[in-house]
């Protein structure tokens, strides 16, 4: 039962400070160099632009801070060798306010303009990235939405008692939204985010409940003994994936959220969990220790084999799916008293076409953004902590260094 206590363990810990780093050739990206000029500088403003930026896979950022007026109609000399100046003016002192114009750096021509406000300042984050997102929208980049997003999460904070909290990618906006007792697993229910499911164990067995964040209604799903976790939710039909333990073993289960009809997927006298949809929803792919240890397998939906996809590493304890692609964890070393490697790899749905994500450090728990272009994962280094994003396509890779708060399951 070790493997099982493992897969429903704290495993992260959190925090704000960013570290970037870079693969891409720097001639690819269009150099660029952002201009403060609101009356009191922000660090934290000028960080997450310098962050969204970086980690679009599409910029080149100056470094260097610079300071002028707004309404300076001419780019300095110093920034000419830049392709564009972004500038920006950020308020708080009410509202939360962000102006940005975009300026081509050989003839200061204005060539985007817009403005951003919100009621609560907290989020500004979302100001910051909604920005940057019209602007690589602008300059026909393609798609960075996924910075838009929430982030949701569940963390201990005392023995029986957790906190569920929703945030911005960079943890820079949070907000708790699910305190007291023990609730754990969020899992999103729908693209738009507007609810999610979790499990309470509060009462006489484990309830799989879902929440809207915005209206605060509450609703039901199913309770089950033993293990009940949401591991994945239908883009089709209102069905879930869950890992339940009605008979003492941990098995998949695809249930139907109207209905509320079970239909079990997976049965075997160990340990399934962790069920994903791949295959247009025709099949499941999912952790188990048939094997002896934990692996990545798949089974349709309307038929009884299983298919072993993964065939290197001792411990592939985690899998996620986006389409006909997976990504997963896998065990390279074997350190019985010490620190083990983990990285994360991309595959397919039949086990081919496999290559590494990460290549140092402990990395675990892989999760696809909405449209399968960046691969979010936590990162243990050095004896730091991170939570990562990986751009799949340009390869550009973002740490955020976490602090000691512990984290049990995320979820975006």
């Amino acid at each position: 039962m070790r493997f099982l206590l493992f897969f429903i363990t704290t495993v992260f810990l959190f925090g704000i400070d960013a570290t970037l780093q870079i693969e891409k050739d720097v001639e690819d990206r269009t150099h660029i160099a952002i201009v403060d000029a609101s009356a009191v500088h922000d660090n934290k403003v000028y960080d997450i632009l310098k962050a969204d930026l970086k980690i679009s896979g599409h910029f080149l950022v100056n470094e260097n801070l610079f300071r002028e007026g707004f309404d300076m109609p001419i780019v300095s000399p110093e920034l000419k060798n830049q392709e564009y100046v972004l500038k920006y003016k950020y308020d708080n002192s009410i509202n939360a306010k962000l102006i940005i114009k975009l300026l081509k750096a050989d003839n200061s021509k204005e060539v985007f303009k817009k403005s951003y406000a919100i009621s609560n300042k907290f989020k500004t984050p979302f100001l910051i990235h909604k920005a940057i997102y019209d602007i690589n929208g602008f300059l026909r980049y393609p798609d960075i939405g996924w910075i838009n997003r929430y982030v949701i999460f569940s963390r201990y904070t005392t023995p029986r008692h957790s906190e569920i909290v929703i945030a911005d990618y960079t943890f820079n906006y949070k907000k708790v939204v699910i305190r007291g007792g023990l609730n754990l697993f969020p899992k999103w229910a729908d693209r738009k985010q507007s609810s999610f499911y979790y499990t309470s164990f509060n009462g006489l067995y484990p309830t799989l409940y879902k929440l809207n964040i915005y209206t605060g209604a509450k609703s039901k799903v199913i309770s089950s003994e033993g293990m009940l976790v949401c591991s994945d939710v239908s883009l089709h039909v209102p069905k879930i994936l869950v890992t339940m333990a009605m008979d003492g073993q941990p098995d998949i289960y695809e249930v139907n959220t109207q209905t509320k009809v079970k239909k079990r997927v997976t049965r075997f006298k160990g340990i399934d969990v962790n069920g994903k949809y791949v295959d247009n929803e025709k099949s499941v792919v999912f952790v188990s220790n048939r094997l002896g240890y934990a692996n990545i397998f798949k089974k349709s939906l309307t038929g009884n084999a299983i298919t072993q996809l993964v065939y290197h590493g001792k411990n592939n304890n985690s899998v996620d799916s986006y389409k006909n692609d997976i990504i997963y964890s896998s065990r390279e070393s074997s350190n019985a008293f010490g620190t083990n490697n983990f990285n994360i790899y991309l595959s397919d749905s039949e086990g081919s076409k496999t290559r590494a994500i990460t290549t140092t450090g402990s990395n675990q728990f892989p999760r696809f953004n909405s449209n399968g272009s960046v691969v979010q994962y936590i990162k243990y280094k050095n004896n730091h902590s991170y939570i990562g994003y990986s751009n799949i396509k340009s390869h550009k890779s973002l740490l955020f260094k976490l602090g000691v708060k512990k984290i049990q399951a995320i979820d975006w």
